[in-house]
């Protein structure tokens, strides 16, 4: 699967904070479209590297807890400066 875009949470349009995404836009499943993030932190738990950002290098979806409990994704680090998945585009 790969995430193609994502959405932000309400008035959180522009930022550049991971846990202020909202939803996830999927393809290559059953069912495309968007997935909140905390759903898919939870299917990745146990399916690791089964999701990856559509941008080159291609890297994993893998999810990470914030140090308020809070579920969310990130991308799996490379040379870019800023995660692979806020590069993605937002709806």
């Amino acid at each position: 699967m790969q995430a193609t875009k994502i959405r932000m949470k309400p008035g959180r349009s522009s930022s550049d904070e991971l846990t202020e995404i909202d939803s996830i836009y999927l393809t290559g499943c059953q069912q495309v479209g968007y997935y909140k993030k905390e759903d898919i932190h939870n299917y990745l738990i146990g399916r690791p590297g089964n999701i990856q950002v559509n941008i080159y290098p291609y890297p994993n979806i893998v999810p990470a807890t914030s140090s308020r409990g809070e579920k969310y994704v990130r991308s799996t680090p490379d040379s870019s400066l800023k995660d692979n998945l806020l590069n993605l585009p937002r709806t």
